[in-house]
């Protein structure tokens, strides 16, 4: 077998199609996000510590690694509109076991099965880059990954004004409801698309590491969006922590609507993808790499000020999409008959990157707090950073790609 293969001829896709997988995308991402500002809520509902409830935010990262490393590299095998609509449809199931979850236990089943398929988000990224027109493919995955980091962003808002409303259940079975039908119509909406070169699964799970041995510049980009990712997970997991406590003492809805201010670092989203067609990646990391540095000073004080919460909130998600759309953009321009794995491979790193960070996170909190956190957010961009700027082979290899 041979990544090299040549790929299918670009079909295009119109403005609806790159809206709707964009919409399933936030939703099949965004619902492993859902707890992040109910984990008070979901603590007392099952009467459990709130660090117990904030190891489903591990959990969730680390099911959705799984099915990167597992189910998402099959786009390269099956057909992939049938793949993402099975996978987003498995995804609300998930999403329905925690909504109507009887114990602490049922619920973290759920989180893991809603997080194992929601990888239906990272077939659809390199799905958008095969089907876009010659020299679009960073603009296409800019769109779709605006739509995801969306998702990401807005379901903390969403989450905290549901659980205000309705009730914390009332998310994850409004979701599993919503996903059903954008599944569907994304079943409706799609082409039948699948690799010219369908291989095994033992196949693809094997050139996958072929693929991180060889392809030097997906070393280097799954790495530096992994640290990146770490640092941001570290706020993740304790935002919420932080915010329900202290000085600030929010509720579920407001903690939700603050998440809205991190919706700018989607804004940015699209232009990180053209700046990679332009050949201009490296502007739009350094870009991300020193926007992570800036916003963890602003985040310890905005421990006890919510002004400098809120900023630094902004900022540190706009240093991370600056990263991850060029990185993930790159990376699906490096083997067109390979993007299924190559993608995987990236995703993977990213989500265990996660994983890790919100593991260490929750541990900074329970040494030292906030400030534990803090420290511990910094240190990990710090070197998210020192990797961003030692990435000159990876530069050159974008160069020639484009």
């Amino acid at each position: 077998m041979s990544v090299n293969s040549a790929a299918p001829a670009p079909q295009g896709l119109g403005a609806s199609s790159l809206l709707l997988m964009a919409l399933a995308c936030g939703l099949c991402a965004g619902g492993n996000y859902f707890n992040q500002p109910l984990l008070h809520s979901i603590a007392e509902h099952f009467e459990v510590a709130q660090a117990t409830a904030a190891a489903s935010v591990t959990l969730a990262q680390v099911a959705y690694a799984g099915g990167l490393l597992l189910l998402a590299p099959l786009a390269d095998k099956l057909q992939r509109r049938g793949l993402a609509v099975s996978l987003m449809l498995l995804a609300a199931v998930g999403q329905a076991i925690c909504g109507f979850a009887p114990s602490v236990q049922a619920f973290m089943a759920g989180t893991v099965v809603a997080g194992l398929f929601s990888v239906a988000a990272q077939v659809l990224v390199p799905m958008a880059a095969a089907l876009a027109m010659p020299g679009q493919s960073g603009r296409a995955v800019g769109w779709v990954m605006s739509g995801l980091l969306l998702g990401i962003l807005l379901a903390r808002s969403v989450a905290g004004m549901v659980s205000e409303a309705w009730g914390w259940q009332a998310v994850y079975q409004g979701a599993a409801v919503v996903m059903a039908v954008v599944a569907l119509w994304l079943w409706k909406m799609l082409p039948a698309s699948r690799s010219s070169v369908p291989v095994s699964y033992g196949q693809v799970l094997a050139s996958m590491w072929q693929l991180l041995r060889g392809q030097q510049a997906l070393r280097q980009r799954t790495l530096v969006s992994a640290l990146a990712f770490a640092s941001v997970s570290v706020l993740f997991s304790t935002m919420a922590l932080q915010l329900s406590s202290g000085p600030l003492g929010l509720g579920d809805g407001q903690i939700g609507m603050i998440g809205l201010a991190g919706a700018a670092g989607a804004l940015v989203a699209t232009q990180a993808g053209r700046l990679v067609d332009k050949g201009l990646g490296r502007v739009s990391c350094a870009i991300g790499a020193l926007a992570l540095l800036l916003s963890w000073p602003m985040l310890w004080w905005g421990g006890a000020h919510l002004g400098w919460f809120v900023l630094g909130l902004i900022v540190i998600d706009l240093g991370l999409q600056c990263l991850n759309i060029t990185n993930q953009a790159t990376v699906a321009q490096l083997l067109p008959a390979a993007r299924g794995r190559m993608n995987a491979v990236y995703m993977t790193g990213y989500f265990l990157g996660a994983a890790l960070g919100s593991a260490l996170g929750t541990l900074a909190w329970r040494i030292n707090g906030w400030q534990g956190a803090c420290t511990l957010g910094l240190l990990l961009a710090v070197l998210a950073a020192m990797g961003t700027f030692s990435m000159r082979r990876s530069h050159a290899a974008l160069a020639a790609a484009a």
